[in-house]
């Protein structure tokens, strides 16, 4: 697997203020530093990092724009929902579950704009240019539209009517 570098230097430091955070108050399981070394003295490169973390941690609420996965435990599809909602953004969320009802439950309820149910490389941002809209809802976006769908163009047109009478 390879990720390219954050941004810059803020970015380094928010990543190792997460980590700091997270060893804190859970467990970093992978991950965690600041990469070094020929390959990577071009650029501020860190490793892809997951902790697990209670999940009062404000570390759920953060969009840190690092490689940081944070990991809370809960107790069922009830708690899962209550929790996503209870953040601030909603671009993007995912449930893996074999049962319809419960995908179906989940996307009635949750809050968010691109939502997957099983997907295999995770509920990440990834939609599907021409097909899948992307937006985000609450704070992770401002307009309700969404970029790339089949109706994006559309939403950028003024539409006009025109009447000629021939005299």
């Amino acid at each position: 697997m390879f990720f390219g570098p954050v941004i810059d230097v803020r970015a380094v430091a928010r990543f190792e203020r997460a980590v700091g955070q997270a060893e804190r108050e859970g467990r970093v399981l992978v991950g965690g530093r600041r990469l070094a070394g020929d390959l990577f003295d071009r650029g501020h490169f860190v490793a892809p990092t997951v902790a697990t973390l209670p999940l009062a941690s404000s570390l759920f609420f953060e969009e840190l724009f690092v490689p940081f996965l944070a990991v809370g435990e809960v107790s069922g599809l009830d708690e899962a929902i209550a929790e996503t909602n209870r953040a601030e953004y909603g671009l993007t969320a995912g449930v893996f579950s074999r049962d319809p009802a419960e995908v179906e439950r989940f996307f009635d309820e949750v809050e968010a704009g691109v939502c997957y149910a099983n997907k295999r490389t995770g509920a990440t941002t990834g939609a599907w240019p021409g097909a899948q809209p992307f937006c985000g809802w609450k704070g992770s976006g401002s307009t309700g539209k969404g970029g790339c769908g089949p109706y994006y163009v559309a939403q950028f047109m003024r539409e006009q009517s025109r009447t000629v009478i021939e005299g």
